[in-house]
């Protein structure tokens, strides 16, 4: 299946300071982008190492893909987004998910009975996590399979995005936006929606990868969190700045790991270097532990905690 509206690709600015004088960081690994496939915007997509041209600002060293797919595009490729081993890989999500929350708690406080919207929600798995634990949570998700599949569920997960009505007169106390930020047309337009729909000491919590981590350093082109459906890179400097621009106070930034069971992890790895996969893949299945949930941090992944002042 293929998105085949106008216009393919566009030139953006920085999104960060506005400017549009950049340098080439990676070249584009792709030729074809009139052959968008909503496959490349699952979760689990295994396309590591293919992406549009990848470049950084000269001014402010923000690094985005320039040029790359129209917001439309964007958001129908979203919309059309269907992912069954997502919900086959739920034990280690939830797990991911549980940890995060945890975490959060630590550093804003429990629930209370406050309010959290979940931008990006995907299935519904962290809003789901998050009512248990007493919070009053919703989402909001692009993809009508995954709103459809966390509806069935019974969670409150609405079909769209911080711009639908449905959120119109709402406030939150708490809004998550978990590995969504780098998927955006506009990151810093959706950190201003945040901040709006924010109550005054609200929190936006904000998870992505970090393109200035060793790992990302080391491995360069090869580092697997260069893909079709990631078009912002931020390093932590860059989303303080970001934040702060938008009126955010950042209160706390730093590595977060991720759960995957290991038979997942060995999928991951077989996309990223097939040789090295199919090893591991038939150890782990040798061994019968496919279904076991490790931790895994490369030390490239982050959370952002960041504050809507009280006044």
């Amino acid at each position: 299946m293929s998105i085949n509206q106008k216009p393919t690709v566009v030139p953006v600015i920085c999104n960060l300071c506005g400017k549009d004088d950049w340098t080439v960081h990676l070249p584009a690994s792709i030729e074809d982008f009139d052959s968008l496939s909503p496959d490349a915007f699952r979760c689990t997509s295994s396309g590591y190492g293919s992406h549009a041209q990848i470049v950084k600002c000269n001014h402010c060293s923000y690094i985005y893909a320039n040029p790359r797919w129209s917001n439309e595009r964007l958001i129908d490729a979203y919309g059309a987004v269907e992912d069954a081993t997502y919900v086959a890989e739920r034990q280690g999500r939830e797990l991911t998910f549980s940890k995060h929350l945890q975490a959060m708690e630590r550093f804003i406080g429990d629930a209370n009975g406050r309010s959290l919207l979940d931008v990006g929600a995907y299935v519904g798995i962290f809003v789901d996590t998050a009512l248990k634990s007493g919070w009053k949570a919703m989402g909001v998700e692009p993809s009508s399979w995954a709103s459809a599949e966390a509806q069935k569920d019974g969670l409150p997960i609405i079909c769209g995005t911080q711009d639908s009505t449905e959120l119109d007169g709402k406030t939150f106390d708490v809004i998550t936006m978990w590995d969504v930020i780098e998927h955006v047309d506009d990151p810093s337009g959706e950190m201003a929606k945040a901040y709006a729909r924010l109550k005054p000491g609200g929190w936006l919590v904000v998870h992505t990868m970090d393109v200035d981590s060793m790992a990302a350093k080391l491995l360069k082109s090869r580092w697997p969190w260069y893909m079709d459906m990631h078009i912002h890179y931020f390093s932590q400097n860059t989303m303080k700045q970001m934040l702060e621009q938008n009126g955010f106070e950042v209160k706390w930034s730093g590595i977060q790991s991720r759960y995957l069971t290991l038979s997942y992890l060995g999928t991951r790895v077989t996309a990223w270097h097939e040789g090295l996969g199919k090893l591991a893949s038939g150890i782990i299945n040798g061994l019968g532990i496919g279904k076991t949930a490790v931790p895994i941090s490369f030390g490239d992944l982050f959370t952002a905690y960041a504050q809507k002042p009280e006044k």
